[in-house]
This record gives structure tokens, sequence and C-alpha cells, in this order.
């Protein structure tokens, strides 16, 4: 897939397969280094053009897909559907009540499970629409920032053990951001502290070993691999002219 038209525009998009495999062979060398397998990719899609995600999963290399707006996740889940992806779609971004009904039978995974607000909202729009059962993650405030979504870690115990009154909700691990503008070794901190979190939730039977760590973007990612991330979250990278 090199040129295709959009719109009458013929756009140069070969360099979104080498990104692809770029990413994917950083990956696999970051994880080697740090011991680990390498993790679930889940590309972000909102920095690209309908054009340069459509070539991005025409690779092969993608699996999953997330966006941070209903609006944009739903839009691309028709353009992808459509063109006959059948991979994952994430919810990564803050979640409104009274958005979730859009979503209902439409996720793979909402990564963004931070308040029992959104939880009993989840509950009563998935027992509604007839759904099972919805795939969350926690997300963790690890930076403890005020001016953002997620439980802080200190927090996490209590609202987990909240979230069991909720039927149509199963809860298949812990995400987190991490701050943004810190240093790298505040970044590490706050992913190892998620990872410490993740792993006394296992210990004692909440998560399954296997459950989701959600850690690391693009410019992050090495360290949450380091730490233990066995799922990252990565856009820009994709969409760099080279």
């Amino acid at each position: 897939m090199g040129n295709r038209v959009l719109g009458g525009i013929a756009m140069e998009v070969s360099y979104v397969r080498e990104n692809a495999e770029r990413v994917m062979e950083e990956l696999e060398h970051v994880g080697h280094a740090a011991g680990r397998t390498p993790p679930t990719l889940v590309a972000v899609t909102k920095g690209g053009t309908d054009e340069e995600v459509l070539a991005l999963v025409h690779t092969g290399l993608i699996a999953h897909i997330a966006e941070n707006r209903v609006d944009k996740f739903l839009a691309r889940r028709d353009l992808l559907t459509a063109d006959g992806y059948r991979g994952g779609f994430h919810m990564i971004g803050s979640l409104q009540t009274n958005k979730v009904k859009h979503l209902m039978g439409k996720t793979t995974l909402i990564q963004s499970l931070d308040s029992l607000a959104l939880a009993r909202e989840i509950e009563k729009r998935a027992e509604a629409a007839g759904v099972g059962e919805v795939a969350c993650l926690i997300e963790i405030n690890s930076g403890r920032e005020s001016a953002k979504g997620g439980i802080w870690p200190e927090e996490a115990e209590r609202f987990f053990e909240a979230l069991g009154q909720y039927r149509h909700i199963r809860i298949e691990g812990l995400m987190t951001m991490g701050p943004a503008g810190v240093s790298e070794s505040e970044t590490r901190k706050c992913f190892a502290e998620t990872r410490e979190l993740w792993e006394y939730f296992v210990s004692r039977g909440c998560l399954s070993p296997a459950a989701t760590l959600s850690m690391g973007m693009s410019e992050s990612y090495a360290l949450a691999l380091e730490e233990g991330a066995n799922m990252v979250r990565i856009g820009r990278a994709f969409w760099k002219k080279q």
C-alpha cells in the first residue's frame, strides 16, 4: 500500500509500514534486553489520518488499535471494520458517563475505569444493552496528579473491592499513564509502583498472573517494559515521515 487516494488527493504512506516494522523491532529488542517477551502493542491512532491508519492495519502487524475520544473511537471503528479489520478496539482516554452508552458491545477493552460513578454507568448500560461483560482496566494515577483521572495507588485496593458488586464489569488488569514532563527516574518510580500494585492483586487472586499491565507510550515504553509492562500504547512513532 504505497499511494492511495482519499478525497481525490494522493497520499504517500509507505513510511507507515517502515515505522511499524521499526517499532516492532524496537519492542522485541527492548523486551529481550529486559529479559521479557515482547508486549502486546496497542496502536493509538489519534495522531494519524484515516489513510495512515488504514495503511497501518494493512501491514498485518497491528492486532489492537485505540482512541482516547468516544467520537473518534466510533469513527475509526466504523472505518476499520468496513475495511475488514478484525482486531481489538481499546478506549484509553478519560470516559465521561454520558458517553458510555455509545460504547456498549463495541470495545475490546476500556483502559480507563477510574471511578465508581463510571462503573455504575457501565453496569447500567451493559445490562440495558444485553452485554454480558465489559472488559476494563483500572486506571492508576501513579503520579498522583490532581488534574488527571485515575485511582491513586493507595486507594486502589478499596476501589477494586467496590467493583465486585458489578456483574457486568470484568477487570482484566491495570493501566497507568505516568506523569508528563518528569525525570526518567520519576517515570520509572511510577511504573514500578503500578507493577507492585499489579503483583499484589495477582498474589491475592484478584487478578490472573496473565492479567494486563498496560504502561508506557511512544516516549516511555522502554522504561515501562523494564518495569514489567506486558502492554504498551504507541501512537506518534507510526506517523513520522522519515
